[in-house]
């Protein structure tokens, strides 16, 4: 099996301290990580303090792509690796980080189709409250590093250091061969999935306004776990249009 070609993004969420913006823009610079990614930051990445701290790693500020939301951030991307320090996360799995960086694939070799770019993505949380659950259920993978249960948050930026470090390991020792027929739905074709059946199961009743997010949310870490493929979004997408037409034709 040919290793998949990964190009690696680095994605923020709303990162808030220009120093820290500043450090990671230096670490995809050090890891050779193809783009940083910012969804709604709240500090100017170009902030003189952000510029001091990126040294030869400006050129990932300047040319930082900006994003409303994470789904769009990632849209592009083949795999999604997020990264939660907060111990309430609700049901959603954790993996191993090792596993997990194995499963984004292997940098800079080409793919079985001759494609050059399979984008995958780290993704890291505000500085002070990391990801919502809601954004981690963007994630295919969650991921949590070993740090002690009474204060397991790392500063932003060094929690970036720590991830890019072990992938550049994991894959400079032994390019795990990963194939593309393995990948996950994108993000943006699961919410698409959830929303369509959010709003068929409440106008028939099966859900409630006040609980529906909750169990989708619940649909939606069953689906991640079962890493539905394009295919298979595709299937359930017609079932519900297919389903939505019936309702309506009975009730005509």
């Amino acid at each position: 099996m040919t290793p998949v070609c990964s190009a690696l993004v680095v994605v923020l969420v709303e990162p808030a301290g220009p120093l820290n913006i500043g450090s990671i823009a230096r670490l995809c610079a050090n890891f050779e990580v193809a783009e940083l990614r910012l969804v709604n930051p709240q500090a100017d990445p170009l902030d003189d303090d952000s510029r001091r701290m990126a040294v030869h790693g400006a050129d990932h500020l300047h040319q930082a792509s900006h994003y409303d939301c994470l789904v769009d951030a990632v849209s592009d991307c083949r795999r999604v690796v997020g990264t939660c320090g907060r111990l309430d996360h609700g049901d959603i799995p954790l993996s191993h980080p090792e596993a997990a960086l194995r499963w984004l694939g292997t940098p800079g070799l080409r793919a079985e189709n001759g494609d050059d770019r399979h984008t995958v993505a780290l993704v890291f949380g505000r500085e002070d409250r990391g990801l919502s659950n809601d954004e981690l259920r963007v994630c295919q993978k969650v991921v949590t590093l070993h740090s002690g249960s009474h204060y397991p948050s790392l500063n932003l930026s060094h929690a970036v250091a720590v991830l890019l470090h072990d992938y550049a390991r994991i894959h400079q020792l032994d390019r795990p061969a990963i194939s593309a027929s393995e990948d996950p739905a994108p993000a943006s074709q699961l919410s698409d999935l959830i929303a369509d059946a959010s709003d068929l199961l409440l106008e028939v009743g099966f859900l409630l306004e006040h609980t529906a997010a909750a169990r989708m949310g619940k649909v939606q870490d069953l689906l991640q776990r079962a890493r539905i493929r394009s295919p298979e979004v595709a299937l359930l997408r017609g079932m519900i249009r297919q389903l939505r037409w019936a309702v309506h034709r009975d009730r005509s």
